[in-house]
């Protein structure tokens, strides 16, 4: 099985196709290249598809690499994806985006030790590092976001109760 860091390639390469896919310029050219009848001559249909680095110009591929990509879709959508994926070393910078992140991630660690929980600060830090490096920025996000509530001494803390 890949490790963490191996599963951004693998990633990156099936969002390439599906986006080139969902590009009606290019859906049809594809299907010639796939079905052996050559690439395309125009450049700017050519050029985006000579970047699917596992498919040739004749309609060959790499099925190794192809293996590789199911096998990694596969993996990202089981249970064992969180065991794959490496923790988040920075969460955007934009107060919003940063607040979504943050909450998602709460949301998560509540889903598993159960939403009823009330965690002390250390528990909930702990939980959170499995998923990001900068713990009391996804703390503090968290209850700005008012997705957690936190004890007037900060000492506990749970998840709110819905919107």
């Amino acid at each position: 099985m890949p490790s963490p860091r191996d599963l951004a390639s693998p990633l990156g390469r099936a969002r390439m196709f599906f986006a080139m896919l969902s590009a009606s310029k290019l859906r049809a050219p594809l299907g010639r290249i796939l079905a052996g009848d050559g690439a395309p001559e125009r450049p700017d249909v050519h050029e985006p598809l000579s970047r699917i680095d596992w498919l040739g110009p004749d309609g060959e591929v790499d099925a190794a690499a192809l293996r590789e990509i199911t096998e990694v879709l596969g993996v990202m959508r089981s249970s064992e994806a969180i065991l794959e994926v490496g923790r988040l070393d920075g969460i955007p910078v934009k107060t919003e985006d940063s607040r979504e992140v943050s909450a998602r991630i709460v949301r998560i660690v509540f889903e598993r030790v159960g939403a009823d929980r009330v965690l002390t600060e250390g528990e909930l830090n702990a939980a959170i590092a499995m998923f990001a490096a900068d713990v009391a920025l996804v703390r503090r996000d968290a209850v700005d976001a008012r997705v957690l509530t936190r004890s007037a001494d900060g000492a506990s803390y749970r998840l709110a109760p819905p919107a």
